[in-house]
């Protein structure tokens, strides 16, 4: 049977933020799903590594799992903690930093492309 979420165990309860992995001086990224239309992944950022500014096609919403992290959405700082999320427009340059290390789920939806 093919498997649509991939990288994570299937009909076992487990913990998103337990299933990505701190590195020093890295980021991490685990691609659960991604074609077209959507795009699922998980981020372990160690503290003061950062996704410069840039913009997507698609609404992103992030969910944090640990640590702080700054959000910049059209140059506004958020700040978000475990269990704050965020959703981020498309077309409208963001940016992600760690305040502290920091991990996060995001989802992006993308346009029909007909």
């Amino acid at each position: 049977m093919e498997k649509y979420i991939k990288n994570l165990e299937h009909e076992q309860i487990l913990s998103l933020a337990d299933s990505v992995s701190y590195l020093p001086g890295q980021i991490v990224s685990k691609t659960l799903a991604q074609n077209d239309h959507r795009s699922l992944t998980l981020f372990a950022f160690d503290k003061g590594e950062e996704i410069s500014t840039h913009e997507s096609d698609g609404d992103a919403m992030v969910i944090a799992l640990d640590g702080k992290g700054k959000l910049t959405v059209g140059g506004k700082e958020h700040i978000v903690s475990a269990g704050d999320t965020l959703i981020m427009p498309a077309k409208v340059p963001h940016a992600v930093f760690a305040e502290e290390q920091f991990k996060m789920f995001l989802i992006v939806i993308f346009p029909d492309k007909r």
